[in-house]
């Protein structure tokens, strides 16, 4: 069974930064939208299930990162802070002078987070899905770090092909068993394409799947977010592993020392694709929290 959209998006592209980005726009009577950010391998075409969750009144716009969905590839690879400039770039685009509110995913939460600490100005509110920054790195893990990398500029890097994609599907369901079959197909679509000789490739440059040389400095991280003087929910699946991982990092405690204006929330019966698993539930938070 597929999944039935309730709420069709409006497709646009826009050009910035050199680069042609897929827009997503699902307009409302609220003038003022609410732009979402997805997560690494994600697209925006998958905000759907928690848009057709949210009141018609909000006018809610997504675009895909460079490198995933439908937006375009660069030459010269991928480096973190180009994120932050295509946000700051998109959000001149649709509100050059207003503040809005920013909902993002996992590297969209941590892209929104920051730039939130950086341009606090242009950040009114802010939804944070599980985007709680990496591991604490050390000094010493710097030379394979780097061995690494030169190692995968030379080999190159590839994601899986599928058979069709009722495969991807069932790799998805393997990964996110809370995630019903029809959503699951419409994720397939969403992140894949048919390739010439009838395979299934992903939607994705290939060369994200590079290790970054540059350690994650979490330090400079946490700095970024003490500057956010947005109000922030800031929530997790109950069942996330991701969350699990870094748990000592996102105490009630850490969080609320590093953030001015935090609301600690939980999704039950969720993982880290929280919003494909409990859409009708992120779509009641976010709403309450934005009200």
């Amino acid at each position: 069974m597929s999944y039935i959209i309730r709420r069709p998006p409006q497709l646009d592209t826009c050009q910035v930064r050199n680069l042609a980005f897929r827009l997503y726009r699902w307009p409302g009577d609220h003038p003022d939208p609410i732009v979402f950010l997805h997560g690494w391998g994600d697209c925006s075409a998958t905000w759907q299930f928690v848009v057709d969750e949210l009141p018609q009144r909000r006018s809610l716009i997504a675009f895909d990162a460079r490198g995933f969905g439908d937006s375009a590839w660069p030459d010269d690879g991928y480096w973190f802070p180009d994120y932050l400039a295509d946000l700051e770039a998109v959000l001149d685009l649709i509100s050059p002078q207003a503040p809005l509110d920013l909902v993002g995913h996992s590297m969209g939460g941590n892209v929104a987070a920051l730039y939130a600490g950086i341009r606090p100005h242009r950040v009114r509110r802010l939804v944070n899905l599980e985007g709680f920054g990496l591991a604490r790195t050390t000094p010493e893990q710097a030379p394979a770090r780097y061995r690494e990398w030169l190692d995968e500029l030379r080999q190159g890097t590839q994601f899986s092909t599928y058979e069709n994609f009722a495969q991807l599907s069932a790799v998805l369901a393997r990964r996110n068993p809370r995630t019903p079959a029809d959503r699951l197909d419409f994720i397939a679509r969403a992140w894949a394409r048919p390739r010439s000789d009838g395979r299934i490739e992903l939607r994705a440059d290939p060369r994200h799947k590079r290790t970054n040389p540059v350690l994650y400095q979490r330090d400079q991280a946490e700095a970024c977010w003490k500057q956010v003087t947005a109000p922030m929910l800031f929530a997790t699946g109950t069942e996330s592993e991701f969350a699990r991982r870094i748990t000592a990092e996102i105490t009630p405690e850490k969080l609320h020392a590093l953030f001015r204006n935090v609301t600690l929330s939980t999704v039950a019966d969720a993982g880290h694709m929280l919003h494909h698993e409990q859409p009708a539930r992120v779509a009641e938070l976010i709403d309450e929290f934005l009200r």
